[in-house]
């Protein structure tokens, strides 16, 4: 079994649930990477304790501002990373950041959609621009053949509410602003699995499952724990290759339909 082994890492959204769950396994692995950017809104404030304590306790791992609503933020944020590689490229992006709402047919309101489709589709596209040198970077000084997320990788975390093929569980959770702005993000990722395809970086969409996290609980409790479903995650982003770009995949690496 292949191991997810990048060099270093950027993951979006990640001072809380799944976000903040991949940055912790990610710490504390075996053969762990070298640099693990996490990056959340607001460093300095009380929802974000959480996930500084655990960067007291890991070299390595750097805290950096970023709102992916913002396209200043995602400017400095770049900046900042940029600077900490001193040279090197970004082996592995995980557009994680991302915001629900309970609107339905009836209810939702224009700057709801608009609020839901800046964070959940626009902040990913921005975020992958302004990495994307040293994404490509990362791709051309690499020995690996082929693509891997060890190598050069464009993870954006999806919902199987976003699939146009298979509408599920409409009846109890309708969420249409959170549907269609995960409909755009899956083709916003077989956009980028195209355009990014010559400079062999590999490009998902994930549907992370429904867990135990702040979101996954707004209408009932979640069935799975983020610490396993974390685990699966990781276990399925290293057995990714060029075969899988441009996939729309759950957690367990088996294939959604868009």
């Amino acid at each position: 079994m292949k191991l997810l082994s990048p060099h270093s890492v950027l993951v979006t959204g990640s001072n809380r649930g799944i976000g903040l769950e991949i940055v912790r396994q990610l710490a504390r692995k075996s053969n762990r990477q070298q640099w693990i950017f996490a990056t959340c809104r607001d460093p300095e404030g009380p929802r974000a304790q959480t996930l500084k304590n655990l960067a007291a306790k890991h070299q390595g791992l750097v805290i950096i501002p970023l709102d992916v609503s913002d396209p200043s933020s995602v400017k400095a944020a770049a900046a900042q990373v940029t600077e900490q590689l001193k040279g090197a490229g970004l082996n592995l992006l995980i557009n994680n950041a991302g915001i629900g709402n309970l609107g339905n047919l009836e209810t939702a309101t224009p700057e709801q959609m608009s609020e839901v489709y800046q964070t959940n589709v626009v902040g990913p596209l921005m975020v992958s621009q302004a990495f994307l040198p040293l994404l490509k970077k990362a791709s051309q000084e690499s020995k690996e053949k082929g693509m891997s997320c060890s190598k050069a990788a464009i993870v954006n975390i999806s919902s199987r509410m976003g699939s146009i093929t298979n509408v599920v569980e409409w009846d109890s959770v309708p969420i249409v602003p959170y549907r269609c702005s995960k409909a755009a993000l899956n083709m916003l990722t077989r956009c980028m699995s195209l355009g990014f395809a010559e400079d062999k970086i590999l490009c998902i969409a994930l549907h992370p499952g429904w867990v135990q996290t702040d979101m996954g609980n707004t209408v009932t409790q979640a069935p799975m724990t983020v610490d396993g479903n974390v685990q699966e995650i990781l276990s399925t982003l290293g057995q990714l290759s060029e075969k899988d770009t441009g996939m729309f995949m759950s957690w367990d690496g088996k294939p959604l339909a868009f």
